[in-house]
């Protein structure tokens, strides 16, 4: 343990930015930047032949895409792993009190871009292809962001550059997937 990391040792913190009241956290920036630098790489994508959309259709996808992330990463997370907040509705407003999911966030980007391919007449399959190609982007950013926050740590490991994260007692990779 010793060779470890100590993750209070980087000085990270999950608040960017502090203006008065309110504060700015790496997580929120993380989903702002990710819907900007991907819309700017949809825009790019359908600059080319045969795209299946126009850009009027992919400024609108970007809404109905932000709409299906977040209702759908915060229903997600009620569902699996906080039920008990149907219990208090108002809870589930509360996006700054953390509590996203990736798997419900997927199924409301899905479900969105059925809607918007539909009300559109596009192929739905399609537009999943070119989105799918910005999503890596949304992706890295929400990893850093769950690096910063101290969590979604890895399994723990021997080798001296892993981080003894706030909750662990041995050091751990930074992700899951050795591989990553």
């Amino acid at each position: 343990m010793d060779s470890h990391i100590a993750f209070s040792s980087l000085g990270l913190s999950p608040i960017a930015l502090s203006i008065g009241p309110l504060d700015i956290r790496w997580y929120s920036l993380a989903y702002i930047i990710g819907i900007i630098a991907g819309w700017w790489y949809l825009l790019r994508l359908i600059a080319q032949p045969a795209a299946p959309m126009n850009r009027q259709q992919a400024d609108d996808l970007v809404f109905y895409a932000t709409l299906g992330v977040i209702l759908g990463g915060r229903l997600g997370y009620v569902i699996f792993y906080g039920p008990e907040m149907i219990l208090h509705p108002l809870q589930i407003l509360k996006l700054w009190d953390g509590g996203m999911s990736f798997h419900g966030g997927a199924a409301g980007v899905s479900l969105a871009l059925i809607l918007f391919a539909r009300r559109h007449r596009l192929d739905w399959l399609r537009v999943h292809d070119y989105v799918a190609c910005t999503v890596p982007i949304g992706l890295f950013l929400g990893r850093l962001a769950n690096f910063v926050n101290g969590e979604l740590w890895g399994k723990p490991s021997d080798i001296p550059w892993a981080i003894v994260f706030p909750g662990s007692h041995d050091g751990r990779l930074c992700c899951k997937n050795r591989e990553a």
